[in-house]
């Protein structure tokens, strides 16, 4: 008896999981017993990539939850609405779910699995983050023994893209991002992608899965690329960084961290660490543990192809599960969430790390010293401080710090900013 697949969305994504289940020959076994049974799309007139039978296509998708025959509700919309209410109502018949949708897990997860825990049905999202790259079941599975001290990952591929652009034409962000959309690595509206939106949703569900806690979405400090400039990624060559949008997450417990480090913003890598060599539309994680140590996690973080692979592959896992066990069994610990206190986000200006900040400032004797001086009077600890050369009449200089806490480096800023000799401060970056 072939187990029945409720599909909402018939998009990029959807279609590549259709193709999927449509031709199994050279696959595990198992997907020959997985029958899409029912698609949701938004409208009838849209031209189809693959066939499928027409009775099988319909504009209501409640009904495809709510479907005695369905087993499997597979959400592929994306967005908040309707997919948080579909994915409720789906849960409430009792069908498992499996999503790709990161943007409705990291703003809904508490309510979506509390329900689901409720309905003794699984909720997966293998798809949400990282695309093809396998990194949830690694976290909640393969990864369970260890105490994770961090996850640190490169998770979106527009930016990705866009930076490594940058660094390989010395062209700035306009520029490069224009080139990305007419490629179709970048949206029309590139807001989620450059301003570091999406890349945040990603790291509140890894962080999530990593620390055994809840995380509120809007407590995730988010600071995107669009102040990156093509001087800022030559100097950090000349300084042997490369330059990368980060999501991070640390924790200092494992599953018993209660309080996080959690947030996205471009930061400046050494070229010798593990993600200085990401490049293009790649993404990458690197997850720290004890007594793993490091390990990371490549691949293509986005497509038909990727995103697909790994929404099949939690369909698989459930189906494979009701094969076994059963429709009705108790929920297996290492594919739910258990977890269900919130983790208390440590706020970005109590947070330790370097810096880079770029200076313009009038050609007077004394100035490096006068901005030594304004760091120190804020314990700020000074790495490097490097006159790279001018702009016009004004000089050029580049400092990076030692590990600092960060308000008092954006004190020590304030005081700088009120010299006669500081023009602007173009540009302050983190460093890893």
């Amino acid at each position: 008896m072939a187990f029945k697949i409720g599909l909402l969305g018939l998009g990029t994504v959807g279609t590549g999981t259709a193709e999927i289940i449509l031709n199994p020959a050279g696959r595990h076994s198992l997907l020959k017993e997985i029958a899409i049974h029912r698609v949701g799309v938004r409208s009838l007139d849209k031209p189809r990539g693959i066939q499928l039978p027409p009775q099988a296509i319909t504009t209501d998708l409640e009904a495809i939850v709510t479907d005695p025959e369905i087993d499997i509700v597979v959400e592929l919309l994306g967005g908040l609405e309707p997919a948080r209410s579909l994915i409720l109502k789906a849960i409430s018949a009792g069908k498992h779910v499996v999503t790709a949708n990161k943007a409705a897990i990291a703003r809904y997860g508490d309510e979506i699995y509390s329900a689901a825990n409720a309905a003794g049905v699984y909720v997966l999202l293998e798809g949400a983050v990282g695309g093809g790259i396998p990194v949830i079941k690694p976290l909640k599975q393969s990864l369970g023994a260890n105490r994770i001290a961090s996850i640190i990952g490169i998770v979106n591929g527009t930016t990705n893209y866009i930076l490594t652009q940058m660094t390989a034409a010395g062209a700035d962000f306009d520029e490069v991002l224009a080139e990305a959309q007419k490629l179709g690595y970048a949206e029309a509206d590139p807001t989620a992608d450059v301003d570091g939106l999406d890349a945040a949703d990603k790291i509140a569900i890894l962080a999530s899965l990593g620390f055994g806690g809840r995380v509120k979405r809007e407590n995730v400090y988010c600071e995107g690329i669009r102040q990156v400039s093509a001087a800022d990624i030559n100097y950090a060559d000349k300084l042997g960084f490369v330059i990368k949008l980060l999501a991070i997450a640390k924790g200092s417990g494992g599953y018993e961290s209660d309080t996080l480090q959690l947030r996205v913003h471009p930061t400046l890598i050494p070229k010798t660490h593990p993600l200085a060599g990401i490049n293009g539309v790649f993404n990458a994680i690197l997850v720290e543990g004890d007594p793993l140590g490091q390990v990371m996690f490549f691949g293509p973080g986005a497509g038909s192809g990727p995103t697909a692979s790994a929404v099949v592959s939690d369909i698989m896992n459930i189906v494979g599960i009701l094969k076994s066990s059963g429709k009705t069994q108790s929920l297996d610990p290492l594919l739910t969430c258990t977890h269900q206190h919130y983790c208390t986000i440590t706020p970005i200006e109590e947070l330790e790390t370097r810096f880079y900040a770029r200076f313009l400032c009038r050609d007077i004797p004394g100035v490096i010293g006068h901005l030594g001086t304004c760091f120190g009077n804020h314990r700020v600890s000074l790495e490097s401080v490097v006159q790279i050369g001018f702009q016009g009449e004004l000089a050029e200089i580049v400092v990076v710090t030692h590990d600092v806490r960060e308000g008092n480096f954006r004190q020590a800023l304030q005081e700088i900013g009120c010299l006669e000799a500081v023009k602007t401060i173009p540009s302050i970056l983190r460093v890893l």
